[in-house]
């Protein structure tokens, strides 16, 4: 049996993530902040491994049949859909859970119940109820195409260890290894999409897609700018403190250089802070003087707008040299890791 690539297009790289954890490295040990922080890492690390471990049975998977999966989807600023699958025949919306503890499926009102090994209980949105909304966001997305398939959903939990006692009425709940199978035992029905169509409808699937860009942390935790520490990052040791040299950052601490430190301590003020930065608030959170911060905005190419003394910096997240920063985990150690 011929092996096809399926997997289309992958999950994209986590900004809210990263986010959380440098405004978590940025703030004093007791801020009240830390610990809600903290709780949403915990729970996007768990989310994106559950979806990882998906991703790696699709990759692994042969079909008999051309289907294509896309990771982490959004065609539109408010709509993210984990996995979206695309058949000929019909496309399938999964939802990924990750969450421990005796699972509770309850419709009336729509909810997740999560009891705990200490009895505690934890309400969640029910994931039947979101993959409904999903489902008719991707039909009228497909509508607006003029193309009409029939769109199948289910929940998958990451790992077998998740006890369910009550499981949805009306949404097929499956554990990773049992997708591939569930996906082959759908009913090839109905108008089949002819090849070009198929290529067609799948390029703009992906052409379409809109990355997700997080509110600043400090915007959707009212949490005060002056509250997280400045400071230019050693990526080494995790130490603000770094101090600038001729074309290079020396820290302190653990004598490390690293002449893209700047870059990456930028990318931390826009997920913390906010869209835009000055010189003068780029002075503040390097610690460099006016005309070294002048540079370093220069040599970003950021987008700006304003005359010289009231110039405004835009981060673009759009730009492939910055995310590649961000992806880029071999460089430096990861201050979170």
């Amino acid at each position: 049996m011929e092996v096809i690539d399926i997997l289309i297009k992958e999950r994209d790289f986590p900004l809210k993530l990263e986010g959380l954890a440098a405004a978590q490295s940025r703030l004093l040990a007791g801020h009240p902040a830390l610990p809600v922080l903290s709780a949403k890492h915990s729970s996007m690390e768990a989310g994106i491994g559950g979806e990882d471990r998906v991703a790696e049975i699709f990759k692994k998977s042969i079909f008999p049949f051309d289907i294509h999966i896309y990771h982490d989807l959004s065609l539109s600023t408010d709509v993210q859909i984990d996995i979206f699958g695309l058949t000929p025949w019909y496309g399938i919306v999964l939802e990924v859970k990750n969450i421990s503890g005796i699972l509770e499926f309850k419709e009336n009102p729509p909810q997740l119940v999560s009891t705990k090994e200490d009895g505690h209980k934890y309400g969640y949105e029910n994931p039947a109820a979101q993959l409904q909304r999903n489902c008719e966001y991707v039909t009228e997305w497909l509508w607006g195409r003029n193309i009409q398939l029939p769109i199948y959903r289910a929940v998958i939990l990451a790992y077998p260890k998740q006890i369910v006692t009550t499981a949805p009425t009306h949404t097929k709940l499956l554990f990773p290894n049992l997708v591939p199978s569930y996906i082959k035992s759908i009913p090839q029905q109905g108008e089949k999409l002819d090849p070009d169509t198929f290529q067609r409808l799948s390029h703009e699937i992906v052409s379409s897609h809109q990355p997700f860009i997080p509110a600043p942390i400090s915007e959707s935790y009212k949490i005060p700018f002056e509250d997280f520490q400045p400071g230019t990052r050693c990526y080494m040791c995790g130490r603000l403190g770094m101090v600038k040299h001729p074309r290079t950052w020396l820290c302190p601490t653990c004598k490390d250089v690293d002449h893209l430190a700047h870059q990456r301590n930028l990318l931390e003020w826009f997920l913390i802070h906010k869209r835009t930065i000055t010189n003068r608030e780029c002075r503040d959170f390097l610690h460099v003087d006016i005309h070294t911060a002048n540079r370093i905005l220069k040599s970003m190419n950021f987008p700006s707008k304003g005359t010289y003394r009231d110039r405004v910096y835009i981060m673009d997240f759009s730009m492939e040299s910055l995310m590649a920063i961000l992806k880029d985990k071999s460089h430096k150690n990861s201050f979170h890791n």
